[in-house]
Formats: C-alpha cells, structure tokens, sequence
C-alpha cells in the first residue's frame, strides 16, 4: 500500500510539472474558495496564478456555525455558475477525479473526517487553518497523511507575502524578540485562538520558527496578550483584539535593529505556495512547526483557565498524545 501511494504521487507530480493540474475542493462555507478561484481562473485577472484550475468540489458547511450556513450555498452558486466548477455529492467523488485537494471548510473540528476520507486517494492535500479544532486532532490528521505518504501541510495567508519576505530578511542582525498583532475574534466551538487569533499566531512563527517551551496568557475582555520563551532564550509576544483594530502587524526587534511591516490583504502568495506544493510535493512549512502553532494556542488555553500561569508546550502535547 505504501508503494502504491507513492506511485500516485509520482504520477500527481509528473502531471503537475506538466501544467495538467486539476483542483478539488473541500468546503464551499468560505470566502477563500472565491478567492482562489478568481485568482486561478478569473479571466483578466492581473494577479492570476497559474498551473492549475479549480474542477471539482463537494459543498459541505456546519449547520451550527452561523458563518458556515449562511453563506455555503451562495459560495456554492458563485462557484458553479461564475468558474465551472462541477459539485460532487461526496468528498470521495471530488478525489477521485482531481491530482490534489484543498480541504477549505471553516469549521476545524471537521478537518480529520475530512482529511480521513480524502487521503485514501493519494492526493496531495492543504488543510486551511486551523488544520483541527483540538491539538489531538492536528496530530492525528498529521500522522494519518504520513502513514498514507501523502504529501500535506496548512498556513495562514499572513506566512507569505513581500511584508513577511521583507520582515524575515530585514538587516537587523540577530532577532531577539518578534511582537505579531491583529485580530482574535472567537467563535464558540473553537478554542479562542484557533478561529482569526491563528493569524497572528502564524506570522509570529513565520519569523521565529519552532522551539517555544512555555507561555503565559494574560487575558482581559477586549485584549489577550500571548508571551512565550523559546529554547534559545528568544521572546514572541502575540496581541489578539477582540473589539478594536483587526488589521495585523509584526514588529521584529534584533541586535542591530527594529523592523515593523504589515503583512496580509492578498491570498496571492498563499496560493502561489499552494500551487508550488502541489507541484513539488514539497510543504513550505513542516507539519512539526504547523503542530507547534497549535500547541501554543491550546497552552494559551491552559494558561488562561491557570489565571495566566506559564505552561510549558510539552505539557500540553503529552495530554492532547494521551487523549
């Protein structure tokens, strides 16, 4: 079985270098299924992306989530009517006949079925954020796409862009501390930070990478202020704004310098990295740091019920492992 999977591998690859690449999608309850689509296959479009077009996809939505049922079967008419693309009545059928597969649905805590039912098919796989509602479940749907050898990652947009290049590149010297804001609005059936707060969470460890041992939460009504400590003694602070400004930011502090930039606002280079992926087989960002991010948001989580004590991220991964 092992052997047959990374034979389809093999053959999605060769097609994709090819400029054959045929896109499924998962999940119609969210913008970025538009988006994506206008930007692959938008005539006219001056920020088209190319290598591949959107084919397929199955609808599905979250009756509870108020964003999801309100806005699927609109997202749906727009797709089909507008780009061409064809609705299937199962996630295996989007599979079956496409070389990869976006997995787009809002709602996280849907993201393993989804996944589980998908990677049979061998297909490279995106899992929009966040990648699960729990941390038990992003590691799972992580160790799921190793043992069928499909190739798999996720990303907020806020990871990609000439602001992020231009942060990550800045003549600073050393960074010592990374200070990451913008938008943490919840959503009830998702732990605080794993709905909009991921954002920010991201962009922070697109610069500063894995190696956070513990953090602290300090949490008010408007505001929640993430801190943690890495291995090598680095800093990066998170400022999610529940009732104020959304718009993100990063400061990045280094020995020689102080850089601030505004990433986000264009699913470009998201979907550039995307596209690239599926090309490669190559994720731009490790399932181990995708695993990290998570394990620092649901720390958070812990921190916040401990009345903002540190917790250590190895903590909360040996009881998410346990479950």
């Amino acid at each position: 079985m092992k052997i047959l999977g990374l034979l389809f591998v093999f053959v999605i690859l060769i097609r994709a270098q090819a400029g054959e690449l045929r896109i499924g999608i998962v999940g119609l309850d969210g913008s970025h299924c538009i988006q994506f689509a206008r930007l692959l296959q938008g005539k006219g479009n001056p920020e088209h992306v190319a290598g591949a077009r959107i084919v397929a996809a199955f609808k599905g939505g979250s009756p509870d989530i108020a964003s999801s049922a309100q806005r699927v079967d609109g997202f749906a008419r727009d797709l089909t009517g507008n780009y061409g693309v064809v609705l299937c009545n199962t996630i295996e059928e989007v599979a079956a006949q496409v070389d990869a597969v976006m997995i787009l649905s809002i709602d996280g805590r849907t993201h393993l079925e989804q996944a589980k039912r998908v990677f049979p098919f061998h297909k490279p796989v995106f899992v929009d954020k966040p990648a699960a509602a729990s941390l038990g479940d992003a590691i799972a749907l992580f160790k799921l796409a190793e043992e069928n050898k499909v190739p798999c990652f996720t990303a907020s947009s806020l990871r990609f862009g000439p602001a992020m290049d231009e942060a990550k590149r800045a003549p600073i010297g050393r960074v010592q501390s990374v200070f990451s804001y913008g938008s943490a609005r919840t959503e009830p059936h998702h732990p605080d930070f794993f709905w909009y707060g991921i954002h920010p969470v991201e962009a922070l460890y697109a610069v500063m990478g894995t190696g956070c041992k513990t953090i602290v939460r300090t949490h008010t009504d408007d505001v929640d202020v993430l801190t943690g400590v890495w291995a090598d003694g680095r800093t990066g602070t998170v400022r999610g704004s529940r009732n104020g400004s959304s718009q993100p930011g990063l400061i990045v502090f280094g020995t020689k310098g102080i850089v601030e930039k505004k990433p986000g606002g264009d699913y470009a280079p998201l979907l550039r990295e995307i596209i690239r992926f599926f090309q490669t087989g190559i994720a731009p960002v490790p399932a181990k740091e995708s695993i990290e991010v998570l394990a620092f948001m649901e720390a958070a989580d812990e921190s916040k019920r401990q009345n903002g004590r540190p917790v250590a991220l190895d903590q909360v991964m040996a009881a998410a492992l346990a479950r």
